[in-house]
């Protein structure tokens, strides 16, 4: 584990960029964004999602999510309804096609993640499935972060009031 925060900052920053890259080596042959996948991905739940999710999922500022949406949309792999709980929102939601195109794209990315996992396992501290209990690791750090993010805001309104 890194010993200090840039530490920790730059291999995790390392390791998502390799991996996207991995990732997009995929996608290039489906001509699939990372970020269409993130949306694909995320609507396969069936459960129909706002755009708000789409574009914390995505990993987008709104009016990107909105534009990709858009395009999904003009491919027919997304369609959008009315959101029952609230008439003013609208849910995004994934085509008969765009599920049968995001099976088939998870089903490459895992054969492709699947040559890794040899190599990632350790036997002594983890399964194949979480390699030594990273990704609930992660998920926990990522927990305390954003549980920090409303304190490290208040700090930071608190030193541009003083600042007045």
């Amino acid at each position: 584990m890194a010993r200090r925060p840039q530490e920790l900052l730059r291999l995790l920053t390392r390791a998502e960029r390799l991996a996207v890259r991995r990732l997009q080596s995929v996608l290039d042959e489906f001509d699939c964004s990372v970020e269409a996948w993130r949306v694909l991905d995320l609507l396969s739940d069936g459960q129909g999602h706002h755009m708000t999710a789409v574009a914390d999922h995505a990993f987008l500022p709104a009016p990107s999510a909105t534009k990709l949406i858009d395009q999904l949309v003009d491919q027919n792999l997304v369609f959008r309804r009315i959101d029952p709980a609230d008439r003013r929102r609208v849910l995004a939601c994934l085509t008969p096609r765009g599920l049968r195109r995001w099976q088939r794209l998870i089903r490459e990315v895992r054969a492709d993640w699947a040559e890794l996992e040899p190599l990632l396992s350790d036997e002594d501290k983890g399964t194949d499935r979480d390699p030594a209990g990273l990704l609930e690791r992660l998920d926990r750090l990522a927990g305390v972060l954003e549980d920090e993010e409303d304190v490290t805001t208040a700090r930071a309104e608190r030193a541009v009031g003083r600042g007045r």
